[in-house]
C-alpha cells in the first residue's frame, strides 16, 4: 500500500544566504552567495510524503503567475506530487528569506503572497475526501485548514503541523487527530508538552537532533532518539519529518512507528542543502532505518 496523502499548505520560493552568524538587532552583516530554492512548508511536506514516504500525494495550494510558481511546480511534479488542483491567483508567489549559519541553523521570514489567497473549492474537497491522511500547516489561512478538516471522509486523519505558532480556534482544535510541533510551539500552545493531550488525542513534539516525543492519550509518553549526522542545512528538516509521518500513517503505521521513520528521514534531510532538494529518497530512508519504509 502506498497510502493517499493530501497536503493543504503553502508554497514559497526560498531565497537563501549563508551568514557567519545571525545578525543582532540593527546590525548589517555580509553573507555569502544568494541561492533560490523551491520551498514553503506545504510544498516541502508534499515532496517529502511522495519522495521519501512513497505516498500517493496531492498538493493543494495557491501560486502566482510568475517564474517562482514555475520553479515550485517543477519541483513538486519532479517528486511525483499531483499538482492538478493547485490554484493560480493574482498575487506574487510566496517568498521566504532564509539565513543559514555555519552550524546549519537557520532563521526564516516569510512573505505569504499567494498563500494568503488559498481557498478550497468543490474539486479540492473531493480530492481531500479520497485521502487517508490530510496534512496541513499554518502558513495558510485558518479557514483553509478548517475547510480541509471538514472535507475529510470518516476515518481519515488530520495531521496538523502547527507552525508557525499561532492561536487556533476551537473548531480546528476539535478536528486535529495528530498535532506535530517543536518544543517552542508546544510551549506556545500548551506550556508543558503533555498538556497538549488536553486538546488533541495525540501529538508528536520534535526535539531537533535529540529526536522526538510521541504523546497519545492512555499511553505512556515515548521518546524516540535521534540519529547522529553531519549537519549541512536544517531548512526543511521538520517538513521532511511531517511528510514522512503522514505517509507512514496513511499506510496504516502506528504513530510511534511513523515517528521513528520520520525521524530518520528528517535527519537525512539536514545532511544536504535546500528544503526540497534535501529530501531523501524512500530507498535511502529505508536503508538508514534498517528495513522497509512502512
Amino acid at each position: 500500500m502506498t497510502g493517499r496523502v493530501v497536503v493543504v499548505g503553502s508554497a514559497n520560493a526560498d531565497l537563501v544566504v549563508d551568514v557567519p552568524r545571525p545578525p543582532r538587532g540593527g546590525e548589517t552583516i555580509l553573507g555569502g552567495r544568494l541561492r533560490r530554492h523551491p520551498g514553503g512548508k506545504g510544498a516541502n511536506q508534499a515532496v517529502a510524503a511522495a519522495r521519501a514516504g512513497g505516498a500517493d500525494t496531492t498538493f493543494l495550494g495557491a501560486l502566482g503567475a510568475d517564474e517562482a510558481a514555475d520553479l515550485l511546480l517543477a519541483s513538486l511534479r519532479g517528486a511525483g506530487v499531483r499538482t492538478d488542483l493547485v490554484e493560480r491567483v493574482d498575487a506574487p508567489t510566496g517568498t521566504a528569506l532564509i539565513s543559514v549559519a555555519p552550524d546549519g541553523e537557520n532563521a526564516i521570514v516569510v512573505a505569504p503572497g499567494a498563500n494568503d489567497r488559498l481557498r478550497l473549492g468543490a474539486a479540492q474537497a473531493e480530492r481531500i475526501a479520497a485521502a487517508d491522511v490530510v496534512l496541513a500547516q499554518l502558513e495558510i489561512p485558518l479557514a483553509a485548514v478548517a475547510a480541509a478538516a471538514a472535507a475529510r471522509r470518516p476515518g481519515a486523519l488530520l495531521v496538523l503541523n502547527a507552525a508557525p505558532s499561532r492561536a487556533l480556534p476551537a473548531a480546528v482544535w476539535a478536528a486535529v487527530d495528530v498535532l506535530v510541533v517543536n518544543e517552542h510551539e508546544a510551549a506556545d500552545l500548551a506550556g508543558a508538552p503533555e498538556e497538549l493531550l488536553k486538546r488533541v488525542p495525540s501529538a508528536v513534539v520534535t526535539l531537533g537532533s535529540a529526536g522526538c516525543l510521541v504523546l497519545e492519550r492512555d499511553r505512556e509518553p515515548l521518546r524516540v532518539k535521534g540519529i547522529r549526522v553531519d549537519v549541512v542545512d536544517t531548512t526543511g528538516a521538520g517538513d521532511t519529518f511531517c511528510g514522512v509521518l503522514a505517509a507512514a500513517l496513511a499506510r496504516g503505521s502506528s504513530l510511534a512507528g511513523a515517528a521513528r521513520l520520520a525521524g530518520v528521514a528528517g535527519a537525512l534531510a539536514v545532511t544536504r542543502p535546500g528544503a526540497q532538494a534535501g529530501v531523501p529518497a524512500a530507498e535511502e530512508v529505508a536503508a538508514a532505518a534498517g528495513g522497509k519504509v512502512s
